[in-house]
């Protein structure tokens, strides 16, 4: 008799990065996205998001195109060593159909 197959999980399920890439097209998540790397209150996890964004919206390239900078400098700053001045981040942030917003934070008890 010969061995069953087992349905494998893998066979359904698609990697992780594609099925980011697909949630980051929306805007509300992507914003989600982002607001959460903030809280994270590390540069280089805020960058590499932001990275992530960027890809969901066609491309790092089409994206620093929007922003009026060059694809070398943007692949930079959206490293996780990346460091842009608030003028670039806004800016990227833009491209990618995205605002910088300030809200209270809540009182802690």
């Amino acid at each position: 008799m010969k061995p069953r197959r087992k349905a494998s999980a893998q066979a359904a399920s698609r990697p992780h990065e594609v099925w980011l890439i697909e949630r980051l097209r929306k805007p509300k998540d992507a914003a989600a996205y982002i607001e959460a790397a903030m809280e994270e209150n590390d540069q280089g996890v805020l960058m590499l998001a932001l990275r992530q964004v960027a890809q969901a919206q066609g491309s790092i390239a089409s994206v620093a195109e929007k922003a009026g900078m060059t694809r070398e400098a943007t692949y930079r700053m959206l490293s996780d060593k990346g460091n842009p001045e608030l003028r670039s981040f806004t800016a990227l942030l833009a491209a990618t159909g995205l605002r910088l917003s300030i809200k209270p934070m809540r009182k802690v008890a």
